[in-house]
């Protein structure tokens, strides 16, 4: 049995997840999902201010329309998955000893959870996961 050591969520990390968990019972498809994780992640904490240096702005992505109806779409992963990625956060919070959970551990097992689909979500806007997480250790390092 796996054994975990909770850390609470920072402010910044509580309100990416209320938002995103209010967001995801109205999603099509995973790709949907990891569209609207980005939209909530790019405007809060580091990670927001990594995303928007790098130019993923506001604006929309894609619509669900257009990314659920392609044929390579994948059904919605749903609230396993929500609980999946605030578990991986929690644990590479505690990994790195930190005192909460940041929203830099809740992208990085983004990344983990949606793999390719988040990737995907940032091509759109520009980005790539390696600009992102550049970016990411720049802001980070320069607190």
């Amino acid at each position: 049995m796996e054994t975990s050591t909770h850390i609470p969520l920072s402010e910044e990390a509580a309100l990416v997840t209320a938002l995103a968990s209010t967001a995801m019972p109205f999603s099509h498809c995973a790709e949907d999902e990891a569209e609207r994780w980005l939209r909530v992640m790019r405007l809060h904490g580091d990670v927001g201010r990594a995303l928007q240096a790098l130019g993923v702005g506001e604006g929309p992505l894609e619509t669900t329309t257009d990314i659920c109806a392609e044929p390579a779409s994948t059904p919605p992963m749903g609230q396993e998955a929500f609980d999946r990625l605030v578990r991986e956060a929690e644990r590479n919070a505690v990994a790195r000893q930190a005192t909460a959970v940041g929203t830099a551990d809740l992208l990085v097992a983004l990344f983990d959870v949606y793999g390719d689909k988040l990737d995907h979500a940032l091509e759109v806007r520009g980005a790539s996961r390696v600009e992102v997480l550049e970016r990411l250790d720049e802001i980070v390092d320069g607190v």
